[in-house]
């Protein structure tokens, strides 16, 4: 599936609607360049979980948990992960094979231990299209 957002509020949106459909043990990797909005498609999809409480990209934490939603949710932002190792001492298999749906960006950077069957969501911008606009490709969820 291939979309096309030209707002903050329409890649919210996007979140919004995956969430609210996301099952227990799914992964999502969320990849793009710097400020292509993997923050608010996170944001958007623990709104569709039902979180209600703010939702941050935990950059300098790698992990941040919500348990107030329909799932529980386990968002990761590995972008200042050293080496996987670092993933193991948080304990990641408790999260991607557990009870929840984990978010990770920045996936690329841990390729070698996310699950063999992940939903990949890719968020690319053009600013030629505009300054908002983001083309959101999602690969593996039907």
């Amino acid at each position: 599936m291939i979309v096309e957002t030209n707002s903050a509020r329409e890649t919210y949106e996007l979140g919004k609607k995956l969430g609210r459909t996301a099952e227990a043990g799914e992964v999502y990797c969320l990849d793009g360049d710097l400020g292509t909005g993997k923050t608010v498609f996170t944001q958007g999809f623990a709104a569709g979980l039902g979180i209600e409480g703010p939702v941050n990209s935990p950059t300098f934490t790698i992990l941040q948990q919500y348990e107030d939603g329909r799932l529980p949710l386990y968002h990761f932002d590995v972008y200042r992960i050293g080496d996987v190792e670092e993933m193991e001492e948080i304990g990641y298999e408790d999260c991607f094979y557990g009870e929840g749906v984990s978010l990770v960006e920045w996936s690329q950077l841990i390729r070698e231990i996310l699950p063999e069957k992940v939903i990949r969501v890719t968020l690319e911008k053009d600013t030629e299209k505009g300054f908002d606009y983001r083309r959101i490709t999602v690969e593996g969820k039907e």
